[in-house]
């Protein structure tokens, strides 16, 4: 009888606790009709996906990026969808940068309601190639620079009364993946900065969300790079983004993000692999650091002159493009993954 009270008594203290934090959660919602979102790495990919998400959502959207012709494209796009959409070209890794563009977005539109960090290097290799230059690299546009955006955005959302700010991490920032160390590496100091912020800027009404994504089908290995046995890293990369069970479209992860940063949501994790990678993680540590010593095993290893750094595009094979990479390529073309001139055709 006592433990059938004790369970109905923690059965209803859960419930009330689920219905609760649902209630507070809607509370939080942001409508982004007319709000003023700065999006980095905005040109293509994720970037690109989220921005037509919050357009479509009457949002007014601003893209950074570095390179100026895929911007033109990206707001070129956007126009025709009917979305009020502006670029600027900088690169976020300077804290000079990453003032002007917030700086600029405020003097444009008045304000500054929504930043989402997405700009993003993936780097791919045996750690045996990886130089203290590539983890310079990836800690300057993953952690350095939505920290000057963030440090930036912060006093303009402050004088209006609060914001949102979506640092898209990485399940690579929360579990160790191998032959990506210094991805792996400034991912897991953008969690933990991006954590820390949320903390201390709630109290401002300033909502942070890390998002963590596993595999998803952008098309973004083609533009990702790759040394030692390039053209196999870059076959393995490309078919694992592929495949359907273990990689979420694009579309969906978007709307996911979109709706996390609308409700204020701490973390995010996308797809239901990465879920239970998490978990796994939590709770076997020691399984899951073999099961990755074992993954290591199996993927392509050193090269002679391995450390130079070739794109996707420059590492074609017989396996990729194939069959087996097809959603990947669509994905590419979709969301201006895609150069000007290319050859898909394998090389020797």
């Amino acid at each position: 009888m006592y433990n059938r009270q004790t369970t109905l008594a923690l059965g209803g203290l859960a419930l009330g606790a689920a219905l609760l934090s649902h209630g507070l959660r809607k509370r939080r919602a942001m409508d982004f009709n007319g709000r003023t979102v700065l999006i980095t790495g905005g040109s293509r990919g994720l970037g690109l996906l989220i921005a037509r998400e919050l357009g479509r959502q009457g949002a007014r959207v601003v893209l950074v990026a570095r390179d100026s012709q895929a911007l033109a494209s990206a707001q070129e796009e956007l126009t025709a969808r009917g979305v009020d959409a502006s670029t600027i070209v900088a690169d976020i890794s300077s804290a000079d940068e990453a003032s002007r563009i917030v700086n600029e977005t405020v003097d444009r539109l008045g304000r500054l309601d929504v930043l989402v960090n997405n700009a993003g290097v993936i780097k791919v290799g045996p750690l045996e190639h990886m130089t203290v230059a590539d983890f310079e690299e990836a800690m300057a546009t993953h952690f350095w620079g939505p920290l000057h955006t963030m440090r930036a955005a912060v006093p303009h959302m402050q004088r209006t009364g609060g914001g949102r700010i979506v640092n898209i991490s990485s399940i690579g920032g929360k579990i160790a993946v191998p032959h990506l160390v210094p991805y792996c590496a400034s991912k897991f100091a953008l969690t933990g900065v991006s954590t820390a912020f949320r903390s201390e800027l709630v109290q401002h009404g300033i909502l942070v969300t890390t998002v963590c994504p596993g595999l998803m089908r952008t098309g973004s290995p083609f533009n990702a790079w790759f040394k030692g046995r390039h053209r196999d890293e870059f076959a393995w990369f490309a078919v694992a983004d592929s495949l359907p069970l273990i990689s979420i479209d694009g579309r969906r992860a978007a709307a996911q993000i979109v709706d996390a940063a609308r409700h204020g949501d701490a973390e995010l994790v996308v797809s239901w692999p990465a879920k239970l990678a998490v978990l796994a993680a939590s709770l076997a540590p020691g399984a899951v650091a073999r099961m990755t010593g074992i993954t290591n095993a199996l993927l392509p290893g050193r090269a002679p002159d391995g450390e130079q750094s070739y794109s996707g595009w420059q590492s074609v094979s017989r396996w990729a493009p194939s069959i087996l990479t097809r959603s990947s390529e669509r994905s590419a073309a979709e969301n201006n993954e895609l150069p000007h001139a290319v050859s898909l055709e394998p090389s020797a």
